[in-house]
């Protein structure tokens, strides 16, 4: 398998592994307009495994100057424990790194009950101490 930096044109098989994957979730935010400004706003810091052509694996990762956040590490379920989603999120904290963002964050849904013990299990520390809040202007709801 190949790892290398997300280009929009992977854009279209993206969203058909994230709709395949169990605990994923796609919303409009995923749109290919969002994600080329995504894109264009964390440049070499989104990066996606590929077994040949196929898309297997990827992780979307930004920062506000001060801390990282990961969005979206999906490996496809049959390409799994061969340590394929800790490359590629190892991928984004070192390119965090480089911009001297050393922090990062990821948020899970609590009822992604795969996702939480994925990360637990490599040292991830669970923040109980605060609530994570969500406002959408075009929508006036959460999201």
């Amino acid at each position: 398998m190949i790892i290398r930096e997300m280009l929009l044109d992977d854009h279209q098989s993206l969203i058909e592994l994230f709709r395949t994957t169990p605990g994923i979730t796609v919303r409009e935010a995923d749109s290919i307009e969002d994600t080329e400004k995504y894109l264009e706003r964390n440049p070499g810091l989104n990066f996606i495994a590929t077994d040949g052509e196929e898309i297997v694996g990827c992780v979307m990762c930004g920062h506000d100057g001060r801390r990282g956040y990961l969005q979206h590490l999906v490996v496809r379920t049959d390409c799994r424990n061969n340590g394929l989603g800790q490359k590629l999120y190892t991928k984004c904290i070192e390119a965090l790194s480089s911009v001297g963002i050393e922090k990062t964050h990821i948020f899970v849904f609590k009822t992604n009950n795969l996702a939480n013990e994925f990360w637990s299990k490599r040292g991830w520390q669970l923040r109980e101490d605060l609530n994570m809040y969500s406002y959408n202007a075009s929508s006036n709801s959460n999201a």
